[in-house]
């Protein structure tokens, strides 16, 4: 055992180094700076989606929800049998239609929509120009397949490292640094935003069972990737 004055010296060091320590790693970092860069890529659709619907209007509500169910079917029934075409069933919801003064209900009015989506565009554009004979157009958009742009925005990190590093040492040289620490970065995707898509611009007699299948344009999406970090510049 130690003497009592060895012991007492033994835990003065130790107490100091422990207090060195801590005072260390709570000492305030100076000369940091956050930066972030932007990289992006302007990538094709790969996928397009059609929205379908069935409208009509009665007095009976059964007799109603029994039509829309009948043409519901059917369409769900065709769009299936084409492969590469998945098919899902959208809204479906009905609402009374009253009198001119709102005093009475006069009928029903049900709407149900079915929704198409593919990446292959004319085998989609060929079906919906069939659904069309029994069916309304309620809409059109293009894009971008998950595994698509996970590969982009895979490809993108090195870009947007690459981005980042260029800025902070930009920043260290207008700073007048010898050199940078890299304190912190966040990549993170921006996503993709499509372009508004102009209904006008292709219209339900397009897709006329009698005509040609059209050629659709499914435009482009900017992927993006973001770098945010904080640098240390040293002085």
């Amino acid at each position: 055992m130690l003497p009592l004055s060895r012991l007492a010296t033994a835990l003065a060091f130790s107490t100091a180094g422990l207090l060195s320590i801590a005072a260390h790693a709570e000492e305030p970092r100076y000369n940091q700076i956050s930066l972030s860069t932007q990289v992006s890529h302007e990538v094709a659709h790969d996928l397009m989606q059609v929205t379908l619907y069935t409208e009509a209007q009665q007095k009976d509500p059964a007799a109603l929800a029994a039509e829309i169910t009948r043409t519901l079917n059917a369409g769900l029934t065709q769009a299936r049998d084409v492969k590469g075409v998945t098919v899902s069933q959208g809204s479906r919801n009905s609402y009374p239609v009253y009198s001119e003064k709102g005093e009475a209900i006069n009928a029903w009015r049900e709407r149900a929509e079915i929704r198409l989506e593919s990446a292959d565009f004319a085998a989609l554009s060929k079906l919906t120009g069939d659904m069309l004979k029994t069916l309304k157009m309620g809409g059109m958009s293009f894009s971008i397949a998950d595994a698509t742009r996970k590969k982009e925005e895979d490809a993108l990190i090195k870009d947007a490292v690459a981005a980042f590093k260029e800025r902070a040492q930009l920043t260290t040289e207008a700073l007048g640094g010898k050199s940078y620490k890299l304190v912190s970065l966040n990549l993170n995707s921006g996503g993709f935003v499509p372009p508004p898509m102009r209904m006008e611009a292709m219209k339900a007699s397009a897709f006329s069972s009698d005509s040609a299948t059209p050629e659709v344009e499914a435009g482009t999406s900017q992927v993006t990737m973001n770098a945010d970090g904080v640098i240390e510049v040293q002085l």
